[in-house]
């Protein structure tokens, strides 16, 4: 992937860009980011406008995320904020496989140093598949802000999220990888992603400071406790590696605790103490796939064919539906439950009506016009959705507001 530019796609979601996108300037701007400050690593593919709906920008992210032609990095910009019609992060969210909060915090950092307002915007970043998605402010000048806060560390979390071997990638420590990404001068210098403006303050061009005496030399301090003048000159707590830390974290933090909770939207942001199991199977009975009439349909037989009269008729709502007899027909709708007896189901598209009942509203006989239904034919079978006794959800998962884990519970 080094020996290659990354594939970038832009998703523009604005009602009034997608009514007419000359009104846009996020897209140009964006692109000229990543062909300016980029260094030559990415490769804007697509730019596509959609409006504020929740399904249109999952549909084109998903199409840019899954597949083997995907792209390296989704980046959308608008829909951020809080007005009603605002959607996108609830519309990437569940989306995501893997949380990146990281970079939603280096981008209100930045943000931050130039408005307060930044706090006013509700960025998600993450990973879907093997294609890293970042959503940024609809205005362009703020979505350019945010880009450039952390475009220098994307092309590292590109190559993670496209499989690169981690080993490989963070041989030679930080300090390499700094210099490969641009942050860290010849001089050992660092320097973080800033976002180019200078609003009177002095960083020393942000050098790292370093300490010109050595530890040995400096005399040992008192108690911390004692104030300032009595201040520790170096840490007396012993340096931890990250393992050793979070086996302290673990070690110390209390274990979770069981409880039983009501159905409803006050479980959203707990997390499932064990499997969740399917009670029943999904669908409980066998089921038609289609509007039509269910027949009676021998192994190795053709099916019927001509004039029958249509005894009952089977509706997706749940009713007492007679058993069907050889020579009769009932009409069904999708998802109703086949009639006792009945092994297919004729669509619709095959039959003409030939009669009605006195009052004209119901079918009285119906034609089917041909013989080469199956058994079995235009039929959902018990459980072929979930199986009784199926893991629908799985312990340890958080139940969200969007992800549709409520929903699932509930039934």
């Amino acid at each position: 992937m080094t020996e290659s530019m990354f594939k970038v796609a832009i998703l523009i979601v604005s009602d009034t860009a997608y009514k007419d996108p000359s009104t846009d300037k996020a897209g140009a701007v964006l692109t000229d980011a990543f062909a300016s400050e980029g260094g030559e690593q990415w490769k804007v593919e697509e730019t596509v406008i959609v409006r504020d709906d929740v399904l249109d920008i999952q549909r084109e992210t998903s199409r840019w995320c899954d597949g083997d032609s995907y792209m390296n990095l989704v980046i959308t910009t608008g829909g951020t904020g809080f007005t009603h019609k605002d959607v996108t992060p609830e519309a990437i969210s569940p989306l995501l496989h893997k949380q990146a909060q990281g970079l939603v915090h280096g981008m209100l950092a930045t943000s931050l140093e130039i408005t307060p307002f930044a706090v006013m915007s509700r960025p998600v970043a993450g990973v879907r598949n093997r294609s890293l998605i970042i959503t940024l402010p609809g205005s362009p000048k703020g979505a350019k802000e945010n880009l450039l806060a952390v475009l220098k560390l994307l092309p590292h979390a590109c190559m993670q999220a496209a499989g690169k071997n981690s080993r490989d990638l963070h041989a030679g420590g930080v300090e390499k990888m700094e210099r490969d990404a641009g942050l860290r001068g010849a001089h050992g210098d660092v320097n973080y992603p800033h976002h180019g403006y200078d609003h009177s303050h002095n960083h020393n061009d942000h050098k790292v400071p370093k300490a010109h005496t050595k530890v040995e030399d400096r005399p040992i301090s008192n108690d911390l406790r004692k104030g300032p003048t009595n201040r520790y000159r170096e840490s007396p707590y012993e340096l931890k590696s990250v393992d050793e830390a979070l086996e302290l974290i673990l070690s110390n933090s209390p274990l979770p605790r069981s409880v039983r909770r009501t159905v409803d939207s006050n479980l959203t942001g707990y997390v499932l103490a064990e499997d969740v199991k399917a009670n029943e199977a999904v669908p409980a009975f066998r089921a038609s796939i289609v509007d039509g009439y269910a027949v009676i349909v021998e192994e190795e037989s053709p099916s019927p064919k001509g004039i029958f009269p249509v005894t009952s008729v089977s509706h997706a709502s749940p009713g007492d539906i007679g058993p069907l007899e050889r020579g009769q027909i009932a009409r069904i709708t999708t998802g109703a439950p086949l009639p006792l007896g009945a092994t297919s189901v004729v669509m619709v598209e095959d039959t003409v009506l030939r009669s009605r009942t006195e009052d004209g509203k119901e079918e009285r006989e119906v034609e089917i016009l041909t013989d080469q239904i199956k058994k079995n034919e235009n039929i959902r079978e018990v459980g072929s959705d979930v199986k009784m006794g199926e893991t629908v959800l799985k312990k340890s998962e958080e139940i969200s507001a969007t992800g549709g884990e409520l929903g699932l519970l509930a039934s």
